[in-house]
This record gives structure tokens, sequence and C-alpha cells, in this order.
């Protein structure tokens, strides 16, 4: 049995939990919340001992793997500390919010032989899986140029106050446009070399941005576009397109991929589904589970989370002082 300690019990720890749901092998144990209320209130539906202070998962015996889903700027130091109490650790994006930081919580997991697996949710979304496989088979040549973007409410129902600060929250890139560079930099295949970027609050009077947009250049070669958007309007959108030397890929989350190639469009068999953010989240623990159960290595690193890290540190610099910023790359 693999035991669960969650610090952060919240709004996506919850969200965590129906994923854990679908593994007899993976139980809660133990969460915290911050204070004992808040602990025991989401104790009473979803199982677990409550507990105010994440430090008292640490020594618990039956605790093998430590859920990170707190603010921002606490995710290195529960990691790390974490890691080196001998607990594997899944820690929700972004890894953290510097790449110092997660440099840092890399090491620690590195020397105490533990996991540590950053919860970049588009890596196990279905249709951004399938595109990537599709990628792979080389049927459209190399990437060269890509856009992605994340347009959606900003102010919904789960946001805090310490989503508007710099320290904490970081503004809407860091807290949600951070899947759309994710699943950029996955798809074309290659870090971001340097970031030309804008940063504005448009939509909302705030001390962080509420819009990003950004033009990337890649390590690989080729060029991108992203665009990250806190609206005030309820309805989502998330979409990205690969122009590639033989062909386009187009992926919509809820509808899946499209190719085209020849002057004609088609849909990628197989690559949508119903729910797929929590299908998403199922994947990444069965991956931790792999892991844990038969040493399979992780499908996301920490070197992946600090380049995207690192890109969005570019980007915040890159519009502050309206110049080109080149990326801090991941130590050898």
């Amino acid at each position: 049995m693999i035991g669960v300690g969650i610090a952060g019990a919240g709004h996506f720890a919850a969200h965590h939990l129906r994923a854990m749901a679908a593994f007899s092998d993976i139980r809660l144990v133990s969460s915290a919340a911050g204070d004992l209320g808040s602990a025991e209130s989401f104790a009473r539906p979803h199982g677990g001992s409550a507990v105010a202070d994440w430090r008292a998962l640490l020594d618990h015996s039956a605790i093998d793997v430590i859920l990170v889903t707190t603010p921002h700027h606490l995710h290195a130091p529960i990691a790390i500390a974490a890691a080196r109490a001998g607990k594997h650790v899944y820690v929700e994006k972004p890894l953290a919010p510097s790449l110092a930081d997660c440099i840092a919580m890399h090491r620690a997991a590195e020397q105490s032989g533990v996991h540590l697996l950053p919860g970049h949710l588009m890596r196990f979304a279905l249709p951004i899986t399938a595109a990537a496989e599709h990628l792979a088979t080389g049927a459209l040549g190399r990437p060269r140029v890509g856009r992605s973007g994340t347009r959606k409410r900003w102010m919904e129902s789960n946001r805090r106050p310490w989503h508007l600060t710099r320290e904490a929250g970081g503004g809407m890139l860091l807290t949600a446009g951070i899947h759309a560079l994710d699943r950029l930099m996955l798809l074309m295949g290659s870090d971001v070399s340097a970031v030309s970027a804008t940063s504005e609050n448009l939509f909302h009077d705030q001390p962080v941005p509420d819009v990003d947009l950004a033009l990337l250049r890649f390590a690989a070669g080729g060029l991108g576009v992203l665009g990250s958007v806190g609206h005030r309007d309820l309805t989502m959108v998330n979409d990205t397109e690969i122009g590639c030397e033989d062909g386009t890929l187009r992926i919509d989350l809820d509808t899946g991929v499209r190719i085209g190639q020849g002057g004609h469009w088609r849909d990628l068999p197989g690559s949508s589904e119903p729910d797929w953010p929590l299908r998403a989240l199922e994947r990444g623990w069965a991956a931790m589970r792999a892991a844990l159960l038969h040493g399979t290595p992780l499908p996301v690193t920490a070197a992946q989370g600090g380049a995207v890290i690192a890109t969005i540190a570019a980007t915040q610099q890159s519009s502050s002082e309206r110049r080109e910023i080149p990326v801090a790359g991941w130590p050898a």
C-alpha cells in the first residue's frame, strides 16, 4: 500500500484524491492545510487524519509520498524537507517560482534517493501525448513554428489572495498560462533559448499581470508564440498549433488532434477522451506508482519543470526591460 500525505489540503488536492481513487493500493493517510480547522474540514469527506502543520507529515511512518498543493512559494521548502525525510514528492505545477528553487529540490531528492515528480498536467493529457507521439514518427517533419494559448476566467472560485502577489502567486502565467507554455515546449521538442515578451493588466486591477504575450526562440531552432490571458468570461480556450516542415498539427484539449497535410485535414484517431483532466491526473499517479513499485523512470523531470520556470522568469524580465532576454539553462 502506498500512503500519501497532502501538504496543502484544498481545491486541487481534492481533484488529486479523485484520481487516486482509481488505484486500490494508493490511500490518503493524513493532510495538512495551514490550520487544524481547515484540515479537519478536508478530512471529513476525504478520510485520513488532519494536522495543522505539514511538518507533522514528515515523521509519519505510513506516508510514502507527500503531495504538495500549497501556494507556489512553499513548494521548495516542503519538497526539500520531505525528500530529506525520505519521502517521495509529487509537486503540483509550478515546480517552484524560481530556477534556483527547482535545482535545490532536484538535488535534495537525488541526494536522498527519492522520486520527485513535477505535476505538469499537460504531459499526461491524451491530446498532448497523442500529438507528441505523432510528431515523433517524423511523418510531418521537424516542428518549426508553434503557438499555444490559454484563455480563461482569472478570478474563478478557487482564486485566493496569494495568487495576486508576485512572491506567492506570480499572476496568470505562473498559475494557469504555464500549461500553454509547457505543452508548446514539449511539442516543439526543445527548451526555449530566448524570450521577447510583454505583460499587462488588461482585465483586472491587481499587482500581477493577467495577460502575457511572448515570442519564443527555441534552442533546437524554430519559433513560438505564447498567449496567456486571464479574462472575466467563464469560457475557456486551450488551443495549440505546431507548424512542421511537411504539415501542421492542431490540438484542442476537448476535441483532440487534427492533422493538416497535403491540402487536407483529418482527425488523429484516439486523440481525445471525456474528462481529460481527471484522466491526466490518474496517469500522473500511475507514473508515481510505477516508479515506487517497479523503478520505472518518471516521465516528467525536475529539469523539465525548471526549464519552464526559467522561461517564465525570462518572460517577466523581458516585459520589464522591453528587450529580448536569454533563458537560463539547467546546470550540467
